[in-house]
Parts: structure tokens; C-alpha cells; sequence
């Protein structure tokens, strides 16, 4: 890849990947587990993600010039390289399920009720293909945006919220203990593993590998404390049982939400804000998958393969989404198994190789 994007771009990436997910279904999936206590387990989950990444970080900068692929045929040859390939690909396969479940529900649900499943599914396709078209640069730029629209959202959520906040609905604190909170934040975790995965993909496209570290645990950081805004509002506001009742908490406490005379239900603002965040974590998906693809195939270019890929991403995608239970049970159980044993097992297996392969790994300056 010839592309370069800026570290700024990367930061915002991390926060665009785990922030629709994060607070739209996420949150009512702790609370369903530990009640009020779910801004706790969030908070964990973001020092587990920082941790996930300052380690995915260390791990690409021993040979900052290849991405996970051409890491992994540096240090075990071609065969294993299509393998690594492989279990990404099946990685981001399996978010897309969690990623089609956040953006199609909120229009849905919400919205178009009447609409078919399909229409949605057709839109997010022709999105997602047609920014993968014009790169990785351009998606970067949109995760600019994309940020400010977090920042303006969690400002108007923040201000049509505190009249309604009772501080008393978050105690008392470790109701159900520290190992449930701790177990909990694994929902969590999941949303930090799509980003860790996808640095892993990218990185060697951003610029000045000497920052990687910093700005990959700013973006951690920041994206941490946009999301744990939300289950502290949610447990105040609309208290930890009542968030654990919808699939989409954060759309029910957009409606909770008012400011003055005229501006009473967010659903409107909420979506228009919130949709560049889960259009940039659909689009990075279908790019991550479509890159693993393109190593599998051992093709020099991505761009022949974008479509049939994003068609089997998006067929996923639906028949996860046609079943609302079914999307759910996915999300909370299989996903989770998924996502942590391929986003810890996969780094911890390159640091292991690392170690015994040290010397393929000094010196490697040409591109495979």
C-alpha cells in the first residue's frame, strides 16, 4: 500500500470502530449482567482495550513496514500468511454481525419500521463498496468527521440529560462484585478487539511508526471516555433495568432527552450524528476483511475482490439481522468467543514467534 494516512486519521479510526457498537447495543447487554453497575465494567473493558493495543502496537512496531500478513510470512513463510489471512477475514466476518445488527436496528426500529431488512442491508452494500473505491485515505477523512459528530452528540446527550439525572440509580457500586463487573466488560471488550485487529491491518499505512503508540492509546483513551459517558447518563437516567430492557438502550435515552421548549425527542439528531460512526466501522470492516481476502488470494491488488467480498460480509450480515434473538444470542455469545480468542490469541502467537525468530525480524526493510 502506497496510501499514507495520518495519525490523526488513525486516532479517529479507533474511535469510530468501537463507538456505534459500543453504545448501541453493547450497554444494554452489561446491564442485562450487572445492573448500574455496567459504567464500571466499561471503564474496565477501556483499560483492557488500551492494554490490547498498546501490546498489538508493540508487536507490529518490531517490523513496522509489514502488516499482519506480511509480518506473519517474514517470520513462517507464504502458507502461514494465507492462514493468518483466513482467520482474520472469518474475524471481521463475524463483526460484521454485530456491526449490521447496530447501524440496520437503529434505522429500523426506530424509523422505517415497515421498511424491509433488505433495503437496509442493499444501502449499507453500495456505501460501503463505493468508499472502499476511493481508499482508506478517504474513509480516514470521513473518521474526522466522524469524531466530531461523537463530540456533538455526547455534548447535546450531556445536555438534555442532567435535569432528568439521579446519581442515586448508580449505587450502591459493585452490586453484583468486582469478578462480574470485571466478567461483564467483555461485551465491551469485544468492540476494542475490531479495533485492535484492524491496527493490525493498517498500521503500516500510517504515518511516522515512532507516534504509533501514542496515538494508538490517545485514540483508546478518548474513545473510552465518549462511550463511558454513556452508561453513567443511562443507569441515571433511565436506571440500569429499564436499559437493560432494549436492544438499543441509546436510542431509548435519545428519547429521554430534552432541551428548553422545542427540541424534546434526539432521535432525529441522535441518527443524523450517529450514522458516520457506524457507516466508518462498516466500511473498515469490509476494508480489513477485503485486504485478508486479497493476501489469502495472493492478488497485488484489493480492488477486483471488493464486491464479492462485501456481497459475503453483507449476506452475513443479514441473516444475522433477520432474527432479532437471534442477532442478540449471536452477539453476546458466539461473537464474544470469537472476537477475544482471535483479537488476545493472535497477537500472543506473533510475540511467541517473535521470540523464537528474532533474527528474521532485524533488519527487514523491504516490502514482501
Amino acid at each position: 500500500m502506497k496510501v499514507r494516512i495520518s495519525n490523526g486519521m488513525f486516532m479517529a479510526l479507533i474511535i469510530n470502530m468501537v463507538y456505534a457498537k459500543a453504545i448501541g447495543l453493547t450497554q444494554g447487554s452489561m446491564a442485562r449482567e450487572v445492573g448500574s453497575d455496567l459504567w464500571i465494567s466499561t471503564l474496565f473493558a477501556s483499560i483492557q482495550g488500551c492494554l490490547m493495543m498498546v501490546f498489538t502496537i508493540f508487536i507490529m512496531r518490531r517490523s513496522p513496514e509489514f502488516n499482519i500478513f506480511e509480518h506473519g510470512e517474514l517470520l513462517l513463510g507464504k502458507w502461514f500468511a494465507k492462514l493468518v489471512g483466513l482467520i482474520v477475514f472469518l474475524f471481521f466476518v463475524g463483526a460484521t454481525g454485530a456491526v449490521f445488527t447496530t447501524l440496520i436496528y437503529h434505522l429500523k426500529d426506530y424509523f422505517l419500521p415497515e421498511a424491509p431488512t433488505l433495503l437496509f442491508v442493499a444501502a449499507v452494500l453500495i456505501i460501503g463498496v463505493f468508499a472502499l473505491y476511493h481508499g482508506i485515505e478517504v474513509i480516514g477523512r470521513m473518521a474526522l468527521i466522524g469524531v466530531f459528530s461523537i463530540l456533538m452528540l455526547n455534548i447535546l446527550i450531556i445536555l438534555g440529560s442532567l435535569n432528568q439525572f439521579d446519581i442515586r440509580e448508580l449505587m450502591p457500586v459493585f452490586r453484583f462484585g468486582l469478578v462480574s463487573d470485571i466478567w461483564a466488560s467483555r461485551h465491551n471488550n469485544t468492540d476494542w478487539a475490531m479495533a485492535t485487529m484492524m491496527a493490525m491491518v493498517i498500521l503500516p499505512v500510517v504515518k511516522d511508526n515512532n507516534t504509533w503508540m501514542r496515538s494508538g492509546t490517545s485514540g483508546i483513551l478518548l474513545g473510552g471516555l465518549f462511550i463511558v459517558l454513556w452508561p453513567i447518563l443511562e443507569a441515571g437516567v433511565l436506571t440500569a433495568e429499564v436499559t437493560g430492557q432494549y436492544i438499543i438502550s441509546c436510542m431509548q435515552m435519545a428519547r429521554s432527552a430534552e432541551i428548553g421548549l422545542f427540541i424534546h425527542r434526539y432521535e432525529m439528531i441522535m441518527i443524523a450524528f450517529f450514522s458516520l460512526s457506524a457507516l466508518t466501522q462498516v466500511m473498515m470492516t469490509f476494508f480489513c476483511a477485503t485486504i485478508s481476502v486479497q493476501k489469502v488470494l495472493g492478488l497485488k491488488e484489493y480492488k477486483p475482490i471488493i464486491i464479492p467480498v462485501s456481497l459475503v460480509l453483507s449476506s452475513w450480515g443479514y441473516w444475522v439481522v433477520l432474527d432479532h434473538h437471534r442477532a442478540i444470542h449471536y452477539i453476546e455469545t458466539y461473537w464474544v468467543a470469537i472476537a477475544m480468542s482471535i483479537a488476545v490469541g493472535l497477537p500472543l502467537l506473533y510475540f511467541i514467534l517473535g521470540l523464537l525468530f528474532k533474527k528474521k525480524l532485524k533488519g527487514s526493510t523491504a516490502q514482501i
